[in-house]
């Protein structure tokens, strides 16, 4: 009886660490670029990148409409493979978006997104020129 329950709680304490330990052995790229509206630099934006699954990962565009992206707080870059892109203003507030609230990025470009691109391994640039 008494190996029996090590043998259940060793194999619990080994399946339970296997979870912990997956968030280090994520593999992402580095991802920047430069977005732009109409020609001009598209400041204060959000570009989120969107894997086919897991956790998205985030940037503000700078007042030159540069970005790099975020997986947490503390690790840069985004999961490999595909990803769909969206980018938005209405939930920004800074120079460059719109009156609060609302958007100036077209739909095809956010909540409808036809932007689609590959993270590979090592360092991406994706530029974005909205029209």
């Amino acid at each position: 009886m008494k190996r029996r329950l090590s043998y259940v709680l060793g194999l619990a304490l080994l399946l339970g660490g296997v979870g912990c330990g997956a968030k280090s052995d994520v593999k992402l790229g580095q991802v920047h670029g430069k977005v732009t509206l109409d020609g001009m630099p598209l400041s204060g934006a959000l570009v989120s990148f969107y894997p086919e699954k897991g956790r998205p990962s985030t940037a503000t565009s700078d007042a030159e409409g540069f970005y790099e992206l975020q997986y947490t707080p503390k690790q840069p870059g985004a999961l490999l493979g595909p990803h769909t892109v969206r980018i938005t203003t209405a939930q920004v507030q800074g120079e460059g978006a719109g009156p609060a609230g609302m958007e100036i990025v077209p739909a095809k470009y956010n909540e409808q997104s036809e932007l689609h691109v590959e993270v590979v391994p090592g360092s991406n640039e994706h530029d974005f020129k909205l029209q």
